[in-house]
């Protein structure tokens, strides 16, 4: 069978049934596109493996070895995987082959990664930075909501995505609260205890609502248009590098950093899952690794050695 059809249906089903990130959908629209030209090339290469033929089990295989040849990251290999996965369900459910992964039990290694996070020393220097007289105008003169972008990113841990889509009526009209529209379509609150902020929030609702009405969005970029990833990222690493931040950053480090410093405060680990918007604990977790910041500082409180001789 050929796969470009089924492959537009299930992106399309994806958007509109499942409501999945833009991200997720471009994520998903690679990987499917890079198993179509593999398919394609080994269609032309063995002659028993016709068009009209269906995905066996045998090929996925073959496509996993193909995967490993080319040096492709762990990562990669899962998420093209569990991408295809969901590809031949939907494909299965809708009656148009069998599934190839049934009986396949697939074991892969799962690497766990650390999140890269921002220092302490880094993080007050970004504010520092965001909090600077005229710094937007100085930083990102095309974006003079920026700075209030990044300290929200940093105080509440939310996604790029979500950030994004948060429109002047999703503020609460103290600007202690926002609604956030969060992956597969599941709401959620997040809170505001900084009163700078609260203000710049309070203050930024009011002019979206009075130029662009109600559903407008809140954050905008250059063009007046609603305000994309994409254009995000650049503007932060921009100004990131302005404020003295050596390395690359990256807004889900923001996010990462929000989640670490909250569970090295001492924040019961429900209330981050709740406010980060994890469906599972499991993937907040992650966050309680101890710091080495945080390591190298209580070991020298403590002094063990220091303590002995005495």
């Amino acid at each position: 069978m050929t796969l470009s059809k089924p492959i537009v249906s299930f992106l399309d089903h994806c958007s509109v049934e499942r409501q999945l990130s833009d991200h997720t959908l471009q994520a998903y629209g690679y990987d499917l596109a890079d198993f179509a030209a593999w398919v394609g090339t080994r269609r032309r290469k063995d002659k028993a493996f016709s068009a009209g033929a269906p995905i066996e089990t045998d090929h996925l295989r073959a496509y996993l070895e193909h995967m490993t040849e080319r040096k492709l990251s762990a990562a990669t290999v899962r998420r093209r995987l569990a991408c295809l996965r969901s590809f031949f369900r939907y494909l299965e459910d809708r009656g148009t082959m069998p599934n190839p992964f049934d009986g396949w039990r697939l074991k892969l290694p799962k690497r766990k990664r650390l999140p890269r996070t921002l220092s302490r020393d880094e993080t007050t220097q970004l504010l520092k930075s965001a909090r600077a007289p005229g710094a937007a105008r100085h930083a990102a003169p095309e974006s003079p909501s920026l700075c209030t972008e990044i300290r929200l990113m940093i105080a509440t841990g939310i996604r790029i995505g979500e950030l994004c889509k948060i429109a002047s009526t999703d503020v609460s009209s103290d600007g202690a609260a926002i609604r956030i529209h969060g992956k597969g379509s599941r709401d959620r609150m997040v809170y505001v205890t900084d009163n700078g902020l609260r203000a710049e929030l309070r203050k930024l609702a009011v002019l979206r609502q009075r130029t662009l009405g109600g559903d407008g969005p809140l954050f905008l970029n250059r063009n007046g248009d609603k305000l994309r990833p994409h254009s995000f990222r650049a503007k932060l690493r921009n100004f990131a590098g302005q404020a003295g931040v050596r390395r690359r950053v990256t807004p889900h480090m923001l996010r990462h950093t929000a989640a670490t410093l909250l569970i090295e405060s001492g924040v019961d680990i429900r209330i981050v899952q709740r406010l980060l918007g994890h469906s599972s604990i499991a993937t907040t977790e992650i966050y309680t690794h101890v710091s080495d910041e945080a390591l190298r500082s209580t070991l020298a409180r403590a002094n063990i050695l220091a303590g002995l001789a005495r």
